[in-house]
């Protein structure tokens, strides 16, 4: 009687397991498509796409079949621009303050396919966007929003999670001199007190005007400040001499450079990861002064600010797309 009770229990894990085995060969989940756009702190998905002299770059965004299995049919995905999820971003970030608002970029700076095939067989492909960036003014956050349109007649499905059906694509341009820098070292004065305690940002955000040149925000402005258009600082670097010019647009915030600055680039391989290079931009002997003229009305304060600020870039030299091999 043992022997025999033995002997069913084995049969019947034997049938167990090979049921177990069998479900495997099945889908587990709904064939979703989706962008790959994770969102950031801020609710949008940077992307860095190098400047070029013709404005003309272009940027491939993932898309992604889910499942548990292979895609085993043509798909053609339809794709559009979605204005209505950045408004409803933009009032629940920012509230009334539309000065903070991301804004749509404007058709005439992309172009994108209305729809992107996916060949069964595989569980991914790529959406093209080509943009035309020169003239763009990056004082405004620009966004390109995007989402997978559902249709009764279309052959999949739209992932139902609107933070993977959609992708807001934060226009990130870069050039060899942009980016964050480290700014402790540099000291802002009230004018006339340049011996007494100073302001310190942690970090100063460069951002791109052309292949050669950069502006940053003078001071404490940043781009929280309704007023920054006002306040931007132009630095054009000259890779002959390494000098540096410094000028801005504005005369009402009566911009003054009081010393000549430089600036140095210095590389060096990573200690325990051989494959990725160090490059260092570091801006030397900055000395400047100008006025804030808006943060009180009817009242002007100058400021001097002095010192140096570096730009660190992680560069993982077995990856041949520069935008992918720096870590940002």
């Amino acid at each position: 009687m043992k022997r025999i009770y033995n002997l069913l229990t084995i049969v019947a894990a034997l049938i167990l397991c090979s049921s177990c085995n069998d479900e495997w060969k099945n889908e587990q989940y709904e064939r979703y498509i989706s962008f790959k756009a994770p969102i950031d702190a801020k609710g949008v998905t940077p992307i860095y796409v190098r400047y070029k002299s013709d404005g003309n770059v272009a940027y491939q965004l993932p898309l992604i079949v889910s499942g548990s299995t292979t895609n085993d049919q043509n798909i053609t995905v339809h794709v559009a621009v979605d204005p209505d999820t950045l408004q409803v971003l933009n009032y629940e970030r920012f509230q009334n303050r539309t000065d903070l608002f991301y804004k749509e970029l404007d058709a005439q700076y992309f172009t994108i396919p209305e729809t992107v095939d996916i060949k069964a067989g595989e569980n991914t492909s790529l959406l093209n966007v080509n943009f035309t960036l020169k003239n763009l003014n990056l004082v405004d956050k620009w966004v390109l929003p995007l989402t997978i349109v559902d249709g009764p007649s279309y052959d999949y499905k739209a992932h139902p999670r609107k933070n993977y059906r959609k992708a807001l694509l934060r226009v990130m341009p870069f050039n060899s001199y942009s980016g964050t820098y480290s700014s402790t070292t540099l000291n802002i004065y009230l004018k006339g007190s340049e011996n007494d305690a100073s302001i310190v940002q942690n970090t100063k955000q460069v951002y791109v005007f052309d292949e050669t040149s950069v502006f940053f925000y003078a001071g404490t402005v940043d781009e929280d400040r309704a007023d920054r258009a006002n306040y931007k600082v132009y630095v054009k670097f000259d890779p002959k001499s390494n000098n540096l010019t410094f000028t801005a647009d504005n005369p009402q915030m009566e911009f003054h450079l009081n010393k000549a600055p430089s600036y140095t680039i210095d590389e060096d391989m990573d200690a325990t990861r051989p494959y990725l290079l160090h490059r260092y931009v570091t801006i030397r002997n900055i000395d400047y002064s100008f006025a804030d003229y808006t943060s009180i009305p009817g009242a002007k304060i100058e400021y001097t600010v002095r010192g140096s600020m570096i730009l660190e870039r992680k560069i993982n030299t077995q990856i041949p797309d520069e935008d992918q091999a720096i870590e940002w």
